[in-house]
């Protein structure tokens, strides 16, 4: 079997799916191979000639293998300015490399003329046209090498700048090696089949389509019992030092779904995601040997929330290498010393959503935070030198201006505490709980849409949000140092090696 991970997704670390998926088919005696497609296919793109001929290009083709080797030098990212450059240019350079066929490719996005990956028939087109992809001549001489003696092709399709890429590969399959099997799961995958309005319009292009955590299903279809899918990810057909950082930074997944799931307007909770974690010990004793086999620079643990469990668990049982993930206002780190504790355990930073700075805002999108113990959390991850990476979500539907200005008065409170921060605008999935409540309206024109436009109850939409968030909360000093802070195009992937 190949499984592969398609283009366009930020190339800083392996994909953490396929590698779980390997070691599930390991552990039952099932040989396969693994392609990161988008990874190889990002540094094939930078190596074709620009068609566009301007001194910002000309500059950064003569600078390209240059730029390389900084995101791959720790001394970079004590040098921000180096590190923008470099980033920027070989953006340019891979926007330029695609600009012929009309499409935008980026370190982090992709997009392409007039398709849209929210149309089915659009992914039908890239499918039935592959060679209109600027990825095409590179899947075309990679596939005869990595397909001999291959049955089925598995491909994790997570993010929607992976959509048309994925199609197009799919489609150059179909072409030209029509007896191969296709699978197709992973995050984007799983968002569809939740749609209760779902009708497989893939049906003669994909032979399976998987939703959640794939090792049963896969399992499954190859014949194997899927009841017991145990083995540790398995990184080692990557191309670990070829990643875009500054040593290996090995992602990691403790648990499918969210500990928490109770937030209003939640795409877990909309698609039904139950809360899967593995078990804490298991995590633990995994963690240790991966670290040891690997060596990475950096964990990337991958879960919507750590759970409690796991972090006291990580205290007690370290992993042994600096580690970075995402948790939520918990009352553990309300304790200075667990804090201390968790930095001591190798903890270099910690996603938070803040989400407002407006107590009844975050009381009616039932996230259990209480803004003075949030306070009191930033200040303890502070004094322990732990970074925060700030996640601030304007728009919902409990907000108003007047709440949006508390949001700012609060980050402006604990600026010193919040180290990097990410601006959302809120966008309501489209088959939420609470969409009935409100008057909706066209979000993104496609069967495959997301989310679903709607009128802000209280007058508060998407323009004066934006407008707000450029004239007004960007503006204090201390507020602008912070979002300048942020690193380009790879923001919280690359965060935790400032």
């Amino acid at each position: 079997m190949l499984l592969i991970f398609p283009p366009i997704a930020k190339a800083c670390e392996p994909p953490a799916g396929i590698a779980r998926l390997a070691g599930a088919l390991a552990a039952h005696g099932i040989p396969c191979r693994l392609w990161d497609a988008n990874l190889e296919g990002q540094l094939w793109l930078l190596e074709q000639p620009p068609a566009v001929d301007d001194t910002w290009t000309n500059r950064a083709w003569r600078s390209r293998q240059n730029h390389l080797a900084a995101l791959r030098d720790r001394q970079t990212y004590a040098n921000p300015g180096r590190y923008a450059t470099a980033v920027n240019d070989l953006n340019r350079l891979l926007l330029m490399a695609a600009k012929p066929l009309q499409a935008e490719v980026g370190l982090a996005d992709y997009r392409q003329s007039d398709l849209s990956p929210v149309r089915s028939k659009d992914l039908l087109q890239a499918a039935a046209r592959p060679e209109l992809n600027p990825f095409f001549p590179f899947f075309q001489q990679r596939l005869p090498e990595l397909l001999d003696g291959i049955s089925t092709v598995g491909i994790s399709l997570n993010f929607l700048s992976q959509a048309l890429c994925s199609f197009a590969l799919i489609g150059l399959i179909r072409q030209q090696y029509p007896n191969v099997k296709i699978v197709l799961g992973g995050g984007l995958v799983t968002t569809w089949l939740s749609r209760p309005d779902w009708l497989n319009p893939f049906g003669g292009l994909v032979d399976h389509l998987i939703a959640g955590p794939g090792e049963g299903p896969l399992l499954a279809l190859l014949g194997h019992d899927m009841s017991q899918y145990g083995g540790m990810p398995d990184y080692q057909q990557l191309p670990l030092q070829q990643y875009l950082s500054p040593g290996l930074i090995l992602p990691y997944s403790a648990a499918s779904g969210c500990w928490w799931n109770r937030c209003s307007f939640c795409p877990e909770r909309a698609e039904g995601n139950r809360y899967r974690p593995l078990p804490t010990s298991r995590v633990l004793a995994e963690l240790q040997q991966l670290v040891q086999q690997y060596r990475p620079a950096l964990l990337h643990l991958l879960d919507n929330a750590l759970s409690p469990a796991l972090l006291q668990g990580l205290i007690e049982h370290p992993p042994g290498v600096p580690w970075y993930g995402f948790v939520r206002f918990e009352k553990q780190l309300a304790d200075p010393k667990f804090c201390q504790a968790l930095r001591q355990s190798g903890c270099v930073m910690l996603k938070l959503g803040i989400e407002s700075g407006d107590q009844s805002v975050l009381d009616r999108l039932h996230k259990g935070i209480e803004l003075g113990m949030a306070g009191l959390i930033l200040e303890n991850l502070r004094q322990a030198g732990i970074a925060v990476y700030g996640y601030l979500l304007f728009g919902t539907p409990a907000e108003d201006q007047e709440a949006a200005w508390r949001t700012l008065a609060f980050v402006q409170q604990h600026h010193a505490a919040i180290t990097f921060l990410n601006l959302a605008i809120f966008n309501m999935p489209l088959f939420g709980d609470e969409v009935p409540e409100y008057e909706t309206e066209l979000f993104y024109e496609g069967d495959l849409s997301l989310y679903t436009g709607f009128t802000h109850p209280k007058g508060w939409g998407r323009g004066a949000v934006r407008r707000f968030l450029r004239q007004e909360f960007s503006r204090p000093p201390e507020i602008a140092a912070i979002i300048r802070r942020d690193p380009p195009q790879f923001t919280s992937n690359h965060a935790a090696l400032f």
